[in-house]
């Protein structure tokens, strides 16, 4: 194992400490319960947006905290879920007196420990609503899964519902519209490497020089299958088909196409899977509104690339827009 840290124990408290460093003019970072705020939280009659879940996902989520996106995000070890104190304490920190949404990703400990923070939370008199993602065709349960797991939409689903947040929308609102960008969008992933975890000190899985694994999760989890390396064009084809198959129907309905590298693949190889992928929508009738290409939602040093959909209208186009100012996402300001 090869990598830029000091000792596996120290990985998150340290990366949380370098985070606090580079972005301190805009985020506060809860040490001891590894939370990492916005620095003017609580805003008096907005909804707060909670996230979280395990670390190595970076920028997700602590890098999406910021004016247009979320107010909080729990920080968990390395593909581990953040406990219910985390989450209560985010919840508590945030809470403006209009409510606080939780944005979960459908593995099993993050949707459980988030289901007793809420139940803590109401206890504090704070009203929660939680919205599951689960938006990966891949695989209908896995072993961190019951049902679907969530991936890129969980990025998509931040911004537009960070977005409707700042313009004051009340919980049962915000909530709706993030339920809705949950079902309106799909996501498929592949692997051409996989990823080290600090604390095993030993790669996830093993993969073949000219093996890919189709359908893989952002932690290390099996995919659809294992195939034989193809070129950019198929491989986009392999994340495509099953994507626009599965989505929501929506005659001439456009998308926002979301590109997202999984940690270890250069840019300019995600680019060329983004031309691939833009052809293969082009072929279909489908039209892009609006795309986004990059490490967003990774699985550490992981080489590959995930494919998210999502049917965009004018209202979720709009909110996409919208400014935001985060570390992860900027742009409109």
């Amino acid at each position: 194992m090869k990598k830029l840290i000091n000792d596996p124990a120290d990985v998150v408290r340290e990366a949380l400490l370098g985070m606090q460093a580079a972005h301190g003019d805009r985020l506060r970072v809860d040490h001891s319960n590894r939370v990492v705020f916005r620095a003017d939280v609580p805003r008096r009659g907005k909804v707060g947006l909670v996230s979280g879940g395990g670390s190595g996902h970076e920028p997700m989520h602590g890098g999406f905290v910021g004016p247009g996106m979320l107010d909080a995000a729990c920080a968990g070890e390395v593909f581990t879920s953040p406990v219910p104190d985390q989450m209560l304490a985010a919840t508590l920190g945030v809470d403006g007196g209009a409510g606080v949404l939780h944005i979960v990703k459908n593995y099993t400990g993050d949707v459980m420990n988030f289901e007793m923070a809420a139940e803590l939370a109401a206890e504090n008199g704070v009203e929660v609503v939680s919205v599951v993602t689960d938006d990966d065709v891949a695989v209908q349960d896995s072993l961190y899964t019951a049902g679907r797991r969530g991936v890129g939409v969980t990025v998509l689903l931040e911004k537009i519902a960070g977005a409707a947040a700042e313009e004051g929308r009340p919980l049962s609102e915000v909530a709706d519209l993030a339920r809705r960008v949950d079902e309106q969008g799909r996501s498929m992933g592949m692997a051409l490497t996989s990823c080290t975890v600090p604390a095993a000190g030993r790669p996830t899985f093993e993969l073949g020089e000219n093996e890919i694994e189709v359908g893989i999760g952002i932690h290390g989890e099996p995919g659809r299958e294992r195939r034989p390396l193809a070129p950019a064009r198929e491989v986009a084809a392999m994340l495509v088909e099953p994507v626009l198959a599965d989505l929501p129907a929506a005659d001439g309905a456009p998308v926002i196409a979301f590109l997202n590298g999984m940690g270890g693949t250069p840019l300019i190889e995600l680019y060329i899977m983004y031309s691939e992928v833009q052809q293969l929508l082009e072929k279909a009738g489908v039209p892009v509104a609006r795309s986004l290409v990059g490490n967003y939602i990774t699985s550490l040093e992981m080489a590959g690339c995930s494919v998210t959909l999502l049917r965009a209208d004018d209202e979720l186009v709009r909110l996409w827009d919208a400014p935001v100012n985060t570390p992860g996402l900027r742009w409109g300001i």
